[in-house]
């Protein structure tokens, strides 16, 4: 479940970020490479994903169903390919771990596709990376992000949500946007606190140095987690550094645990979703009719782990161990 209103956000602007030639940043000393997927071949690794299922709109009012279908989900020319379609499509309304007995049946009028780890592989700290290029179009809400393996500290959002790329109407008017070209900026994101009402996010936007869209190429998103630390960086340039005593949680169950809920194994996703309130209350409002079809290309993902202190994961963020 992602937070459906408007950030308040604090905005950073790269210098020297590259497009598409550019180059996975070289992990530092220590970093070792436990998990990839660099999308060969042509179908996808069931074995490192599961595609959901579900109508129910993320609790966002998203207006797509995620199929398990080649039409939204397929792995062609070295990419993950997640395509959303206008196309009107009854299907479960929820994932199985959140669905009702029996499960209902939804109509949306939109398909998209979503990808997860969940069941299969999930890590506490670590190095989050891919490649990626984002669709652009009012009423598109791309993203790459993580939940917790198991709700520890509770539901929704006591045990976490990291987003890492998040990408809202991309090319779309925005009156407060440098540069010429609309909406250029991603979100990157956190969710935490108590059960909603009383939920609790803290935010970011990023735009490229360029001010260029995005969209128009591949760019490398990175996330390095370690015990009361997260470090953001797009194209290996740090945007964003998130601190423990800036998050928490409600949960009795963290009672005297500082770095709570993020101290525990999360799996990551991949989904284009359709629509919903961040998307359709911001920029040009609503869902445009022709933002449909609409790519979101995953290059690769690879996830890294630090050898030398797998408990913290602190010796390999330069610096994090003196407490910078």
């Amino acid at each position: 479940m992602r937070c459906s209103i408007l950030p308040a956000v604090c905005i950073a602007t790269l210098s020297g970020c590259t497009g598409g030639a550019a180059t996975a940043q070289a992990p530092k000393t220590g970093w070792s490479l436990v998990w990839a997927d660099e999308f060969e071949g042509d179908e996808l690794d069931r074995t490192k994903w599961k595609p959901e299922e579900s109508c129910w709109g993320g609790g966002n009012q998203e207006r797509q169903c995620y199929t398990d279908r080649p039409a939204n989900v397929s792995v062609e020319g070295g990419m993950l390919r997640l395509k959303a379609r206008k196309e009107k499509f009854t299907g479960p309304d929820r994932p199985p771990e959140i669905a009702e007995r029996p499960n209902p049946r939804t109509t949306q009028d939109y398909t998209s596709g979503k990808v997860r780890t969940l069941g299969l592989a999930s890590w506490k700290y670590g190095k989050v990376e891919f490649r990626a290029r984002p669709p652009k179009g009012q009423g598109t809400w791309p993203a790459i992000w993580m939940m917790p393996a198991k709700p520890v500290y509770g539901g929704w959002p006591r045990s976490g949500e990291i987003d890492i790329l998040e990408g809202v109407n991309l090319g779309a008017k925005c009156e407060t946007c440098q540069g010429s070209v609309g909406e250029n900026r991603m979100i990157s994101a956190l969710h935490f606190g108590d059960f909603a009402p009383h939920n609790k996010f803290l935010d970011t936007r990023v735009s490229l140095a360029s001010q260029a869209l995005p969209s128009d190429d591949f760019h490398i998103w990175t996330l390095e987690w370690g015990e009361g630390l997260m470090r953001f960086y797009l194209d290996g340039q740090q945007y964003w550094e998130v601190k423990a005593d800036q998050w928490s949680t409600a949960s009795p169950l963290a009672k005297s645990n500082p770095v709570a809920p993020f101290d525990q194994p999360f799996y990551i996703m991949a989904n284009l979703a359709i629509g919903g309130g961040l998307s359709e209350k911001n920029n040009d409002k609503g869902v445009a009719a022709n933002v449909t079809p609409a790519e979101f290309l995953i290059d690769w993902v690879r996830i890294y782990q630090c050898a030398e202190d797998m408990e913290k994961g602190l010796a390999c963020m330069q610096g994090a161990e003196e407490g910078k």
